[in-house]
């Protein structure tokens, strides 16, 4: 579940920014550096990290899509079909969605079924049952996402926001034996939820947990992602800009030289790189609709990555601005 565009990184940049200052919107642009993207720097073996239950390895960058996919106008739909043709010829995969963000589930299905390239991504969304539900609806919600997503199979089903385990987590083996979804998993991003998610992490078998962590919203490094280490299961990361309150807070401010020891050349790579650095994470889910900012992204996902004295040189650095 990510949120990172609940306010555009257009808007993060007139935040940081101010009156004034650049007057271009395009993250790359505001900063003139080389056009198109060669900051980016595709260049270097694409990072992947394994699932732990499989060894199936994945890419360690990856779309999410709350918000910016969740009820696009007719002509936002164009830069959401780039981005998603774009992203497997960069190498990416995952791909994260839920019911619960509007129609992200029918647009993300509908570009693959248009583009023809769904056997390239690893397709995650979630279930969720409150108050009433029962073993039916969550069944039933499951089935729509299936013809929302116009697949017959689902890579990755996961419990959204700790939404009554008891209950789920025997539906999820059961789909996953029959093979209807691959894997399972739980998410949360909310640390009111942590002390839940901890114990139905201890108490079901998953495959995956997904949880909220930025460079400065650290918490999960504490306690979930430890865990998830030690249970032998794969770790996703929502809202790696922290729903873009990094972004704003960084973006206008100069890009520390020592940046280059870890290849990273932009603030995104930056902070993203801080994340998949640690290595109990297989990969973080940034909201990408733009195939400018897919670029710049994915380029995290290539050279080198920060030692833990860095990371924590870092969060300092970040913590100062």
């Amino acid at each position: 579940m990510t949120h990172d565009q609940s306010i555009s990184r257009r808007d993060a940049l007139k935040l940081g920014l101010g009156a004034g200052a650049l007057l271009s919107l395009s993250r790359g642009q505001a900063f003139a550096l080389p056009s198109p993207w060669a900051n980016a720097g595709q260049s270097g073996t694409l990072i992947q990290r394994p699932i732990p239950s499989t060894g199936e390895k994945l890419p360690i960058v990856g779309i999410g899509t709350a918000v910016i996919y969740q009820n696009p106008k007719p002509e936002e739909i164009p830069p959401l079909r780039e981005t998603l043709k774009a992203f497997p010829e960069l190498g990416g995969r995952i791909i994260d969605t839920a019911p619960s963000y509007g129609r992200a589930e029918s647009v993300v299905g509908d570009l693959l079924s248009e583009l023809k390239i769904r056997d390239k991504y690893f397709i995650a969304t979630k279930v969720s049952v409150r108050g009433g539900g029962d073993r039916a609806a969550a069944i039933a919600q499951m089935e729509n996402s299936f013809k929302a997503l116009r697949t017959d199979k689902i890579d990755l089903m996961q419990i959204w926001n700790v939404s009554n385990p008891e209950l789920l987590a025997p539906v999820l083996d059961e789909m996953k034996k029959a093979g209807r979804i691959r894997y399972t998993g739980i998410t949360s991003s909310f640390k009111g939820q942590y002390s839940d998610l901890e114990a139905a992490t201890k108490k079901y078998k998953y495959d995956v947990v997904q949880i909220d962590l930025a460079i400065d919203n650290r918490s999960a490094e504490e306690r979930i992602i430890p865990l998830a280490r030690d249970l032998g299961m794969a770790v996703l990361v929502n809202s790696p800009f922290g729903r873009n309150r990094v972004l704003s807070k960084v973006m206008s401010k100069p890009l520390p030289d020592w940046a280059k020891e870890f290849d990273a050349a932009t603030w995104p790579q930056f902070c993203l790189k801080w994340i998949v650095s640690n290595p109990a994470v297989t990969a973080a889910i940034p909201g990408i609709g733009r195939v400018d900012y897919l670029t710049d992204d994915m380029a995290a996902a290539r050279g080198r990555l920060p030692d833990e004295k860095t990371r924590a040189r870092m969060a300092t650095y970040v913590e100062g601005l």
